[in-house]
């Protein structure tokens, strides 16, 4: 009969030391250290093995009303994880089990069941799950199948197209016979783009006088779908070519995040009204009930090749402050994520 820890657990996280203004900076956050109570029937503990940042985690480092509840001073911050179950008081999820959760940015923490999903460990590389396969994935494809409605050989423009989400828009737009136009802020995510997605036009961002031009020129007969993660002068540009009942995605507006005064751009959203373009924002959490459909599409195109995809991984719990500053500075390429190393749990 196995037996188990009577004693509190120790745990390792990221908390947040205070609010930035700005860009975040290390100071922002601490490594601290949690404890979890011991275990009572029904529920069982994970030590985390990956963990993800994403840009969304900004807007929740401010105390202002959102969709999901802001992070809170000297707590720590929380997020997509994967990790093994390695105490039990379950017989739903017993030692060994792989798990993915929401309780990142720590090493290790309990559950009753609810709000996790056992995941196959044996299928995929187990980072997948945060990516491709996860949230990240099925982002881009509800985006475009659900709220896009993409049809062949639409011309479909994608910001902050080597990102996590745009990365996978811009083949998942290919493998739909769609033309694609992505912006990226430096040669090598550039030469990614066209080599590896097979874009068919990227504008380097950073490089371009005129970004609204730039654009114009790479699609001349105009942009039906524009999938936007950055908002500000993308979604300027994108608007001044966008078809007559084009459709606007807005995923994300990295730009704006860190702003401490608003946005100039865009400065043209009359456009909507005499193009009739539809503008929708979207959350991936109002399409988990087509996940099954998303797994069923993206598993064939990752088996035909027409999908893959990188990872900036960042080793170590301590450093994850560091690797989500970096989604701000451009330093990803694909998926952001964390490796947590821990100490060895004796199972007692």
């Amino acid at each position: 009969m196995a037996t188990h820890t009577a004693t509190r657990i120790e745990t390792r996280q990221i908390e947040l030391k205070s609010r930035p203004s700005g860009v975040p900076t290390e100071d922002n956050f601490r490594l601290g250290v949690g404890f979890i109570e011991p275990l009572v029937e029904g529920e069982f503990l994970v030590q985390n093995e990956w963990m993800s940042v994403d840009p969304y985690m900004r807007g929740r480092m401010k105390d202002t009303d959102s969709y999901v509840a802001p992070f809170q001073i000297d707590k720590p911050l929380d997020g997509g994880c994967i990790g093994k179950v390695i105490d039990s008081r379950s017989s739903d999820f017993v030692y060994g089990d792989t798990i993915l959760g929401s309780l990142g940015w720590r090493d290790k923490w309990k559950s009753s069941g609810n709000g996790v999903t056992k995941i196959d460990s044996k299928l995929v590389p187990l980072q997948t799950y945060l990516g491709v396969l996860g949230m990240t994935g099925m982002t881009a494809w509800a985006g475009l199948t659900r709220i896009a409605k993409l049809k062949k050989g639409c011309t479909v423009f994608v910001s902050a197209a080597s990102g996590a989400v745009g990365s996978i828009v811009c083949q998942i737009a290919k493998a739909m016979d769609c033309r694609v136009i992505g912006s990226a802020g430096s040669k090598e995510k550039i030469e990614w783009l066209k080599r590896m997605a097979h874009v068919d036009e990227v504008l380097n961002y950073k490089d371009a006088d005129d970004l609204s031009k730039e654009l114009g020129r790479l699609a001349p007969n105009g942009i039906d779908v524009y999938f936007d993660n950055v908002g500000g002068e993308h979604l300027e540009a994108a608007l001044d070519h966008m078809k007559v009942h084009g459709v606007i995605v807005s995923c994300g507006m990295i730009s704006t995040y860190n702003e401490t005064e608003p946005s100039a751009a865009p400065r043209n959203l009359f456009k909507i009204i005499g193009k009739r373009i539809r503008l929708e924002g979207m959350l991936v959490s109002d399409h988990l009930k087509d996940r099954e459909a998303f797994l069923q599409d993206m598993s064939g195109w990752i088996a035909s090749g027409q999908i893959v995809w990188e990872e900036s991984i960042t080793q170590g719990l301590e450093n994850a402050p560091s690797a989500f500053i970096g989604l701000f500075k451009g330093k990803n390429t694909g998926k952001a994520l964390v490796r947590i190393e821990s100490e060895p749990f004796e199972r007692r």
